[in-house]
């Protein structure tokens, strides 16, 4: 059987804050608003909170794109009358698409694996617009790697909703026994392969690991590539057996 690995992107194989911060401040200056580091957190916090809302099914995807800019333009200064919050995310999308930051050691990581398991299938399961995604995978080079791309965007359903990853199996023609999902995200991606039935590995675990790897079913923990290479290579082999 191949093994089927199931990488989330940002923050698991793309700097997505680095992106985020290039392409707000691209966006916002563009229309001569200001931009500082206290606009960009104040930015992160409040849009991680309506993906959460996303994710819980309590907004729409159009609702956080412009909630998330009608509340960025109450930070900055300048004059952001008349402005279309849905406008200026599309050109933050844009910006963001075509300045992809790899985290460090991705590429090596990669290579590793592709030569220790051959037979594996790499894939992306993100939430996430699709222009943005492929953007970034393609300005970074990543795309090499990937066997097939599955964005929330495109399924019309979201992470951790059992019918994204019903969807993704379905596509590539693969049972649960042979994926794994790999992510940084307890409420996106380590709760949708509970509800989907997969093996998960969480990537840079933070605050009560254990208590978490409980109520989430993980199977697996890994703090660096390093780790995530031999906890890959392990799980690929049982499958073997």
């Amino acid at each position: 059987m191949n093994p089927n690995f199931l990488f989330d992107l940002d923050e698991t194989l793309l700097d997505f804050h680095a992106s985020e911060k290039i392409g707000l401040g691209i966006a916002l200056r563009s229309h001569g608003l200001s931009f500082s580091d206290d606009i960009y957190r104040a930015f992160r916090e409040y849009n991680k909170s309506l993906w959460l809302e996303l994710e819980k099914g309590t907004i729409t995807r159009r609702e956080l794109f412009a909630k998330r800019f009608q509340k960025v333009f109450s930070l900055c200064e300048g004059n952001s009358e008349g402005l279309d919050p849905l406008a200026v995310n599309d050109e933050f999308v844009r910006a963001m698409s075509v300045n992809g930051v790899m985290l460090e050691g991705v590429l090596d990581f990669l290579r590793r694996l592709w030569s220790a398991v051959p037979e594996a299938r790499i894939y992306i399961v993100t939430n996430g617009v699709t222009v943005n995604a492929k953007g970034r995978i393609a300005s970074t080079g990543l795309g090499t790697f990937i066997d097939g791309l599955f964005i929330s965007e495109d399924l019309g359903v979201t992470k951790p909703d059992a019918a994204f990853f019903d969807i993704c199996l379905e596509r590539i023609g693969a049972t649960v026994e042979t994926c794994i999902v790999i992510g940084d995200s307890l409420t996106s991606d380590m709760l949708g392969a509970k509800n989907a039935g997969l093996a998960s590995v969480w990537f840079r675990p933070a605050g009560d690991v254990a208590a978490a790897m409980r109520e989430y079913d993980i199977q697996y923990c890994a703090s660096s590539f390093e780790e995530l290479y031999e906890v890959l290579v392990e799980w690929a082999g049982k499958l073997r057996e």
